[in-house]
């Protein structure tokens, strides 16, 4: 796939998941309301990260920016889907490798604006002949009730053998701090 077209195909879904989440098919009876303000809800967020390697990995260094919708199920157990840009910067090369990261996840609130937050996903390779298998991330955070999130978490990468920028396994320890609006 061209480049151009990943990045199309990425915005227009990320346009999709934001406009229609004020839509609704019923009106909300007073159970339904309810269950609303006890926490069940849409949060959208935009966040920065950045990260570091392990000394026995290619790579020195990454950073990149995330959407990322959130629902809240109950009061402590959330669901949630990012996508974003991601840089990783190889060790003594000037090449960099940079994709979109898709991910899908679980937001689990232990304590009052503690988290736990598992996800899992894939990244689609900005670069032709770039591929990018699998990624998989498990963190912990603080989210504040004013909308602030600051989660640090392991976020590992799974590369395919068929990509011109071949690594096989890396991961980074990666420090994200956005805000989250309810909508």
């Amino acid at each position: 796939m061209k480049t151009i077209t990943k990045i199309f195909a990425t915005s227009l879904t990320a346009i999709a998941l934001l406009t229609t989440t004020n839509l609704k098919a019923q009106t909300m009876s007073t159970s339904d309301a309810s269950m609303t303000s006890s926490g069940m809800a849409f949060k959208v967020g935009a966040g920065i990260n950045g990260g570091l390697f392990p000394s026995g990995s290619e790579m020195d260094y990454g950073y990149g920016a995330d959407i990322r919708l959130q629902y809240d199920l109950s009061k402590n157990v959330s669901v949630t889907a990012s996508g974003g840009y991601t840089k990783l910067k190889w060790k003594n090369s000037p090449l960099n490798f940079e994709f979109i990261p898709l991910m899908g996840g679980v937001k689990a609130y232990v304590a009052d604006g503690f988290y736990i937050n598992p996800a899992l996903g894939t990244g689609l390779a900005i670069k032709d002949g770039a591929n990018m298998n699998f990624i998989y991330s498990g963190g912990v955070g603080y989210e504040w009730k004013s909308g602030l999130d600051i989660g640090a978490k392991y976020e590992g990468y799974v590369n395919n053998s068929a990509s011109d920028l071949y690594f096989m396994k890396t991961g980074q320890i990666n420090l994200r701090i956005g805000y989250n609006f309810k909508l």
